[in-house]
């Protein structure tokens, strides 16, 4: 289908719609207008034929009289809903009429004094509207027939079809006349614009016109000009970005979309020993797992950030990205200094916790000694209980140092087992008793059924609670601390809730950060070393779990730990 057809399709489309539009609007309106205009009419013949029933008067006369006055029908309506008159029916049959008394219109007018429906007559056999008023004697109900308004508006709908096909025959024509001018030049348009794109630089548009077609040509003719620049522009922009890419450090490797590895930089050759001619299957790439699963979900549009792999004692973070027109791009960048570097750093804490752990011991003896109370001197007793306490809090701070340092290492590894979640509780909760009942603190049980059991490693998961549990008795006063466990897809998770003070949401992302605390003097002045929650992360790290925080300022926090199931 060519351009000039394809306009007038669209022309014929559009005008079509429009009128369409116009039938169902313009239908649609025009009977919400008769409807509204049809039932004030009817309420106020139903207000005069009121004015006529009087006491005395006979209700069937009266409606008679009304009905050949008004052309319609007209009912009178006793108070108790017996039929008194209507215009439409006499004698036996107007006695053998219904109570009207539930009738939606009559309802309506006892309510609220007048009413109105619209329901297929039980005795006339049609559609009518009624109208009904209230009356000190009863309702009067005036009725029409709906028939005579669904012709009114089937009239209008129809002359407007009428309308809308000639204006459509006119539009069309128009449009026709229109297409066949704008389809010449842009056709002559096309056919420079396909050369170009096949390299025929040299093809110029013959075509000089007023209006936006002439603009078009005019600036086809310049994208020509321009062509032969950028494309050399091009040329060179690549071969310094080749430049760049074999100067880095980083080693990078080009996959296309039929994994075949179609561009390397030297880094990428020395770092992995890469064969030399390209392009080469992706299969002669190193096969470590973390290397193929990168660029397995890069290929199927699934970038990935740094995953490290050890490649002949080299430690590289590997990091993939997807092409837009398929394939990938592998970053390998080699980290092995800088993890020598924190291998380090652990050992440097490791061994400076060793060194001081033994003369902290020798200071809490001697503090220990002068608490004696058959020592004379108050100053002195003071001055060694003061000595004693932060012997014990410095203590606390290397044994959870020397904790962290093994967790943090990867030397320690969980020995799962079976365990008893609630023995695990109870016995937390019995070590914190004494704080708790000192500071009016319930400890509580909150365990699921189902979740009751864990397959993980018992000094961990005991060390795990106890953290969680002081750290919730330290902040919580006159409150609650709860131990809980929810059975979840894949796994359970447990931790602890309490009221206490609750943790701010700009501090929540960073609690499980060693020695970092919410509000450092009150973690002092409370006893605890910054270190716990920490150790809490690294061994729900390593049993391959998570940790995760929810806190409300003064309503509570709760800690919680996700364990897989094994």
């Amino acid at each position: 289908m060519n351009l000039a057809q394809r306009l007038l399709l669209g022309s014929a489309l559009v005008i079509a719609a429009l009128v369409t539009a116009i039938v169902l609007l313009a239908g649609g309106r025009l009977q919400a207008r008769l409807t509204q205009d049809t039932i004030a009419e009817l309420r106020r013949s139903a207000q005069l034929v009121g004015s006529q029933w009087s006491p005395g008067r006979d209700a069937d006369s009266v409606a008679d009289a009304a009905g050949r006055a008004l052309g319609e029908r007209v009912t009178l309506i006793g108070s108790d809903g017996v039929v008194r008159g209507d215009s439409r029916f006499d004698g036996t049959e107007l006695r053998a009429l219904e109570n009207h008394a539930r009738r939606e219109e009559v309802m309506s007018a006892r309510a609220t004094g007048w009413g109105s429906s619209t329901r297929e007559s039980a005795s006339a056999h049609d559609e009518e509207r009624y109208v009904a008023v209230q009356h000190p004697l009863g309702f009067v109900r005036v009725s029409i027939s709906t028939a005579a308004l669904h012709e009114t508006i089937a009239g209008a709908q129809r002359d407007v079809v009428v309308a809308g096909i000639i204006a459509m025959l006119g539009a069309l024509l128009v449009a026709w006349a229109f297409s066949r001018t704008v389809s010449r030049p842009v056709i002559e348009l096309r056919d420079v614009a396909r050369a170009l794109a096949a390299g025929e630089l040299s093809r110029r548009p013959s075509l000089s016109a007023p209006g936006e077609v002439g603009d078009l040509a005019t600036a086809l003719h310049r994208m020509s000009e321009q062509l032969g620049s950028r494309l050399a522009a091009l040329e060179d922009q690549q071969g310094l970005m080749s430049a760049m890419v074999d100067a880095l450090n980083e080693g990078v490797v080009a996959v296309d979309a039929q994994r075949r590895v179609f561009r390397t930089n030297e880094s990428a050759r020395r770092l992995l020993s890469l064969p030399a001619p390209l392009p080469f299957s992706a299969d002669l790439l190193p096969q470590e797992r973390p290397i193929r699963e990168a660029l397995a979900r890069a290929m199927h549009g699934d970038s990935t950030e740094g995953s490290e792999v050890v490649l002949d004692g080299r430690v590289f973070v590997v990091a993939a990205r997807t092409l837009r027109e398929g394939g990938a791009v592998l970053a390998f960048l080699d980290v092995t200094a800088q993890r020598r570097l924190e291998i380090v750093r652990r050992d440097f804490v490791a061994n400076v916790s060793h060194e001081l752990k033994t003369p902290l011991t020798v200071i809490r003896g001697f503090a220990e000694t002068l608490t004696d109370p058959e020592l004379p001197v108050a100053e002195r007793t003071a001055f060694a209980a003061s000595m004693l306490s932060n012997a014990q809090r410095m203590q606390r701070v290397v044994d959870d140092l020397l904790d962290l340092s093994r967790y943090e290492s990867g030397a320690w590894q969980p020995a799962r087992a079976a365990l008893d979640l609630r023995a695990l509780a109870n016995e937390s909760l019995s070590g914190s008793r004494i704080a708790a009942d000192a500071r009016g603190v319930t400890l509580t049980l909150d365990l699921a059924p189902d979740a009751t059991t864990l397959d993980a490693d018992w000094t961990a998961v005991r060390q795990m609670l106890s953290n969680l549990v002081e750290n919730a008795v330290r902040y919580t006063r006159a409150g609650s601390v709860t131990i809980f466990s929810v059975r979840e897809a894949g796994g359970t998770r447990f931790g602890v809730r309490d009221t206490g003070v609750g943790i701010g949401a700009e501090h929540l992302s960073r609690v499980f950060e060693r020695f970092y605390r919410v509000d450092a003097a009150r973690s002092r002045e409370e006893g605890g070393t910054g270190l716990g929650l920490a150790i809490v992360r690294h061994l729900a790290d390593a049993h391959g779990g998570t940790v995760s925080a929810e806190s409300t300022l003064g309503e509570g926090t709760t800690i919680s730990v996700w364990l897989p199931q094994g």
